[in-house]
């Protein structure tokens, strides 16, 4: 009798447990604010179509362990195949947070040294120092950290079918390479510039030092031990994979050809789910309390944030979280993780937006009690609120945007340039150039002190060929931002336009 007595005490605990978390996942699910009654009561189904967000899929983690996992939506909509827990999405620039697990476990084993010129390891290629590196040495540990000082930010992909480059040529920038070739502008471990060419770096090392390929020593030293057994680096994704894979879309529009191929593997060449990145999420919080080294030791992962190497970090009042996103054609991503209490999230969607990412971590982190998170309450996006009035014409929604401002200046986000300039490239990449001129050009007169929005009219001026309109933006951003190397090279490329026309 007392053993059946147990029985049922711990069955009645895991059902009460198991109604714990549903109840959790339907107010996520069903009110959406939950945490903040003055906003009006949304549900996550009305955010995604407010942001056309096509399929979420969310990892959430309590206790160093997954909590709940679940999708949302379509992974793709033509063939009405639902996004489940299971579907892979690009994970972009998160991409960087796995390298830096692979090349601090060569460090950790001694095969590379985070202070070691990085042509010390380089064998197939070396890299090019000149006068703007000022005769200092590039380091493994600047390009994990983004203090290499060097070029290209990030890379835009491949159609299906195209022909890719070797990582040489996209590190030359020759073709087929579709970005700039990865140098120095500005010397080493002067101050932090983004750079997913310098990644593209290590993923060389990394081939040069084991001799192995990129994709397969990740495989066998990183994703499996983590358990990581869906998410793969091989680039384009292996056949046997294809029905796992969640499609892209850009707002309404699909991804010409579903999806983007990413040689530049190390940088955004990562395809997972949620669940297989919350198993690294929890690794790194039991590493950092010396519970687990599956890959790297508890001082290996300590350096590994102090130093953000392939992650970056937050301290909110004390409480401290490890967190990258990524973004590629079509894919947007996150995840984050406390330092000491075992809590954390992982979204992962197909759409163009991290808006609504930002919404979903804050609704778990109010669910949860992330501790010390900020719940900020934002305003509501003021580019995904005019959409239907551009649809009829771009006068029509930048009217609505002035009449909106004027009437309702509290209730929308207009103190963010990066709203209406997603607007203005939106347009430009679909050919719609003078559309996007009038979008820049209340960009420029809405924030007449950044240089971006200037930079970003130009762009859409030369491509316009009207170079002298370009020239003269371009004149602006260096008035308001003299190291622009962008704007520089423009102009150079302008003058030389010119000076043939002549």
């Amino acid at each position: 009798m007392k053993k059946i007595h147990l029985i049922a005490i711990l069955f009645l605990s895991l059902n009460m447990f198991a109604q714990n978390i549903n109840d959790k996942i339907k107010l996520f699910e069903n009110d959406f604010y939950h945490w903040n009654k003055s906003k009006k009561k949304s549900t996550l189904k009305e955010r995604m179509s407010f942001y056309n967000v096509n399929a979420v899929s969310i990892a959430v983690i309590k206790d160093y362990k997954i909590e709940w996992a679940k999708a949302y939506g379509f992974a793709d909509v033509s063939e009405k195949r639902a996004a489940t827990p299971q579907t892979l999405f690009q994970a972009g620039s998160i991409s960087k947070t796995i390298n830096s697990l692979g090349i601090l476990k060569l460090v950790q084993e001694g095969k590379l040294g985070l202070d070691d010129d990085i042509n010390n390891h380089l064998k197939t290629w070396k890299f090019p120092y000149d006068d703007v590196s000022k005769e200092k040495k590039i380091t493994i540990a600047n390009l994990l950290s983004h203090t290499a000082g060097l070029s290209v930010h990030g890379f835009g992909g491949y159609e299906k079918g195209a022909a890719l480059p070797t990582t040489i040529q996209t590190l030359d920038g020759l073709k087929p390479s579709n970005s700039g070739a990865v140098r120095s502008v500005f010397e080493p471990g002067l101050k932090y510039q983004y750079s997913g060419g310098g990644t593209t770096i290590t993923q060389l090392i990394l081939e040069n030092t084991t001799g192995e390929k990129y994709e397969d020593y990740i495989l066998k030293n990183i994703l499996e031990p983590l358990g990581m057994n869906n998410s793969s680096f091989s680039q384009p994704p292996a056949k046997d994979k294809e029905n796992w894979l969640a499609t892209g879309y850009n707002y309404d529009k699909e991804v010409k050809g579903k999806y983007h191929i990413y040689p530049e593997k190390a940088a955004a060449g990562l395809w997972t789910n949620p669940t297989d990145l919350a198993k690294y999420v929890i690794e790194t919080q039991l590493s950092l309390l010396g519970k687990s080294d599956k890959v790297l030791s508890k001082e290996m992962s300590q350096k590994r944030l102090e130093n953000h190497f392939g992650t970056f970090s937050n301290d909110y009042a004390g409480a401290k979280y490890f967190h990258h996103d990524g973004g590629t054609n079509g894919f947007v991503c996150f995840y984050m993780g406390s330092v000491d209490d075992g809590n954390g999230i992982v979204v992962m969607t197909n759409g163009n937006t991290g808006k609504l990412m930002e919404e979903i971590v804050t609704s778990i982190a109010a669910l949860n009690q992330f501790k010390n998170y900020p719940l900020e309450s934002g305003k509501e996006s003021i580019s995904f609120t005019i959409r239907k009035e551009l649809s009829k014409s771009v006068d029509n929604g930048i009217e609505h945007y002035k009449n909106l401002k004027k009437t309702k200046p509290d209730d929308y986000n207009f103190l963010d340039e990066s709203e209406l300039n997603i607007l203005g490239y939106e347009y430009l990449n679909n050919g719609n150039i003078d559309s996007a001129i009038k979008i820049f050009t209340l960009n420029i007169n809405e924030f007449p002190n950044s240089a971006n929005v200037y930079d970003s009219r130009a762009e859409a001026y030369f491509n316009k060929k009207e170079y002298q309109l370009s020239k003269k933006d371009y004149q602006k951003v260096l008035e308001l931002e003299q190291a622009n190397p962008n704007a520089k090279e423009m102009l150079s490329k302008i003058n030389q336009i010119l000076s043939l026309k002549n």
